[in-house]
């Protein structure tokens, strides 16, 4: 379940987010299971943050930096993940049915089980995933 502090803080805007993850670099925020659908959540820094069975689906992500997040089971379908940093991330069992990640990089990303049905890669970075 989501720190209600930290979704309180995501909810403020991604300014203010990621001016809080600058300053709070040793806090690995948790958005477990939060609902997150249709969010404009562009440039964001996600990366390390605990996005597992969280609904995205529809969320703006273009250009958010996920690294080493982890989307296990999360609900991605219809997001735009356009130009985002997924490097290491895991996205075992997440439905990323027709999400884009047009020039994503996804080094070393973990899609065991995902649903990628009418997934959008194109110039998508794939190098060492799995």
């Amino acid at each position: 379940m989501a720190n209600p502090e930290h979704l309180a803080r995501l909810k403020e805007g991604v300014e203010h987010w990621n001016n809080w993850r600058k300053w709070n670099p040793y806090i690995n925020p948790d958005l477990s299971e939060a609902d997150l659908s249709e969010a404009n959540l562009s440039e964001a820094d996600l990366s390390l943050t605990d996005l597992s069975g969280a609904n995205l689906s529809g969320a703006n992500l273009w250009g958010a930096d996920l690294s080493s997040a982890h989307l296990s089971g999360a609900g991605l379908s219809r997001a735009d993940l356009s130009r985002a940093y997924l490097i290491g991330v895991d996205l075992s069992r997440a439905n990323l049915s027709r999400v884009r990640l047009f020039s994503a990089d996804l080094r070393n990303a973990d899609f065991r089980g995902a649903d990628l049905t009418e997934a959008r890669l194109d110039y998508a970075t794939l190098v060492d995933t799995n």
